[in-house]
């Protein structure tokens, strides 16, 4: 398994650490386009390997992608990252060119990749990726979904005052601070509903406070988060490149599925050696069908606004 990180910023380097911690890929190529900037990344991590006990090789290259030639996976990461203030959308006139290059330049050294866009707005660049270059469904996906989970399991963790490991949920829609839509009705603690255990007034702040967890940290950290997107989609490589069948919430391509086509948008997804293996329709309420195409036409309202 060869996997190339577009992006040594720290999400990438990110990605790269704990795919190659996790000793599943033979190979991970690093790219980036400022000077011996990926390369430094490479050493640096590799001089950890005999300390952190894995065998991945971990490579840099300065914008060269024949060096990433028979990936397996590739990852985008590329892009300018957020401010304090900025919305995600606000990224999309520097990003799209940004991601239509780097994609085009992966499928011309492996063609058959599977591809996980991270950067943003996320929703709106997979579904760029995926019209612009004519890349089937099940190779093209998009990371949001599974952060937004991480993140949305870590508020229910801290209002239970439970361990995170026995708490679980899931974020679908749009990846952005308004589009998120957390499904408080079917989170469980060990099986059992949270609503058992919490208010709908606390259900509701925990709901709010994950559609701005990106946002909160940007303001917190003067920059977007790293670790938790790069453990994100490094979990969703794994998944791909073990074929584990596991179900992430995760932007697709959507053909009539959830009532919505002709946009990627979060949904719960099963990943394993083709990428995408299946989209799991879930039986929502009113409420949510409602949020869940608002959240939608928030997407579609964003990719009209792509000029590349």
């Amino acid at each position: 398994m060869k996997v190339t990180v577009v992006g040594a910023g720290a999400v990438g380097a990110s990605c790269a650490e704990y795919i190659a911690i996790k000793d599943f890929a033979s190979e991970v190529v690093i790219v980036d386009i400022k000077e011996n900037y990926a390369e430094g990344k490479a050493m640096d991590l590799m001089q950890t390997a005999s300390l952190n006990n894995f065998d991945t090789k971990i490579t840099g290259s300065t914008n060269d992608y024949t060096k990433t030639a028979g990936s397996d996976v590739a990852v985008i990461t590329s892009g300018i990252p957020r401010k304090p203030g900025m919305t995600r959308e606000e990224l999309i006139g520097i990003n799209a060119g940004i991601v239509k290059s780097v994609a085009t330049s992966i499928l011309e050294h492996s063609p058959e990749a599977i591809i996980i866009v991270v950067s943003n707005p996320m929703d709106t660049m997979t579904y760029l990726v995926k019209t612009q270059l004519n890349i089937p469904k099940h190779r093209i996906i998009g990371m949001g979904g599974a952060l937004d989970s991480g993140r949305f399991k870590y508020r229910l963790a801290e209002a239970l005052n439970a361990p995170l490991s026995d708490v679980d949920g899931m974020v679908i829609g749009g990846h952005s601070d308004t589009g998120m839509l957390p499904l408080t009705r079917l989170a469980t603690r060990n099986s059992m509903r949270v609503s058992r255990f919490l208010s709908d007034e606390k259900l509701n702040e925990i709901a709010e406070a994950t559609k701005v967890g990106g946002a909160t940290l940007t303001k917190m950290l003067g920059t977007s988060a790293w670790y938790a997107p790069g453990a994100a989609v490094s979990a969703m490589v794994q998944a791909i490149a073990t074929d584990s069948k596991k179900l992430f919430p995760c932007s697709v391509y959507l053909e009539g599925e959830y009532g919505q086509e002709g946009l990627c948008i979060g949904v719960p997804c099963i990943l394993g050696k083709n990428g995408l293996e299946e989209i799991v329709e879930i039986e929502l309420n009113e409420e949510e069908k409602a949020k869940f195409a608002s959240s939608a036409d928030a997407v579609k309202k964003t990719n009209s606004l792509l000029e590349v």
